[in-house]
């Protein structure tokens, strides 16, 4: 049977020892943004349907998401939709066998974060 004394052997090392990569603190970011487009999915779901059901339905949908919540939602919204497409660019570059060293993944991910600031400010100048 195997030795299951594990008294005198050290324990793995857990989050508070390492610090954070830029890689690790991307790839968290992307799974975030693609569960909040979920969400705002939702909100929109609810007001095409609320459209639908009659007028009662749709003033109480359209004030939630015309309210300055929903209009943070929605603009965290436009930031995560260019977040998370420009790191599944991101992906697919690194799918081809490019660009995997450390220098060039980090700079992919300090494009991603970069970029998608740039394009959600302009995105709202343009809308």
């Amino acid at each position: 049977m195997a030795d299951v004394n594990r008294g005198n052997r050290p324990l793995s090392p857990h989050l508070q020892v390492y610090r954070p990569q830029l890689t690790s603190i991307t790839s968290i970011l992307t799974r975030i943004t693609g569960n909040a487009l979920i969400l705002a999915a939702l909100l929109i779901t609810w007001w095409f349907v609320a459209a639908a059901a009659g007028p009662e339905a749709f003033a109480t949908a359209d004030a939630v998401l015309t309210s300055w919540f929903g209009k943070l939602v929605f603009l965290g919204s436009i930031w995560a939709l260019w977040y998370h497409t420009l790191a599944g660019i991101r992906h697919l570059i690194w799918d081809t066998g490019a660009m995997l060293d450390i220098r060039s993944a980090e700079m992919l991910g300090w494009g991603c974060i970069g970029g998608s600031v740039v394009l959600t400010i302009l995105t709202i100048l343009i809308l």
